[in-house]
């Protein structure tokens, strides 16, 4: 399976951008665990790729906050820890909060359509074998709002900083034993954003995100 992290058509991909499609698919399904040691030289070997690119990838992720860098001992995987944990939710609620309270008033009716139309796919997909389809889906209906809030700044971080809480994501999937179970939830709050949007309604749209980064929040701390 394969979590959909770039948008570019893989035909004309690049190494580096295949490298970090393969890497980012293994930190976030915690395949690359939090403080794993990352040598370029093994990884090259492993995805068959140069080591220019390797490092464009590493580079690109320790940009992202999914992989830090080390003096003299190299790339490590991010900790999972209680401080980077409240800081990804507390970045998430003011950005994607702004995000969907601009896009209840800016956002055009194909977009409102959009939003509408994957929040009911969400739902379908919540029961699905796929957690590759529901991530898919999930980052489209972000880019989406980034781009309803006809904010430039925030269209280019939400896409930033979606790794970093899928990660967290598939961490409490994996403690609570089935990533379903989040699925539903995440979907329910995307369809009250999405009719909340279409409703013009900023408040109702912003309390709906922002009430549910809260609980994932809650979610870490009770298990870290």
């Amino acid at each position: 399976m394969t979590i959909q992290v770039l948008h570019e058509n893989r035909k004309t991909e690049s190494q580096a951008d295949h490298a970090y499609c393969q890497l980012v698919e293994q930190i976030c399904r915690l395949d690359l665990e939090p403080g794993q040691i990352l040598l370029d030289r093994e990884l090259t070997v492993q995805l068959g790729i140069g080591r220019t690119p390797m490092r464009e990838a590493l580079q690109r992720l320790a940009r992202e906050g999914l992989v830090v860098h080390f003096p003299n001992r190299g790339m490590m995987v991010a900790e999972i820890s209680a401080t980077s944990t409240r800081d990804i939710y507390e970045f998430r609620s003011l950005i994607d909060g702004e995000a969907t309270r601009l896009a209840a008033q800016r956002a055009n009716q194909s977009e409102i359509t959009e939003l509408s139309r994957i929040a009911s796919e969400l739902i379908i997909h919540a029961n699905s074998s796929s957690v590759d389809d529901y991530v898919s889906l999930d980052r489209e209906f972000y880019d989406i709002l980034g781009s309803a809030s006809r904010n430039i700044y925030i269209a280019e971080t939400i896409p930033r900083i979606f790794n970093l809480h899928l990660r967290l994501w598939f961490y409490i999937s994996k403690m609570k034993g089935d990533w379903r179970v989040l699925a539903h939830l995440h979907s329910e709050m995307a369809q009250e954003v999405a009719e909340a949007i279409a409703r013009r309604d900023t408040d109702t749209a912003q309390l709906a995100i922002r009430a549910y980064i809260a609980q994932r929040q809650k979610d870490m701390r009770e298990l870290i």
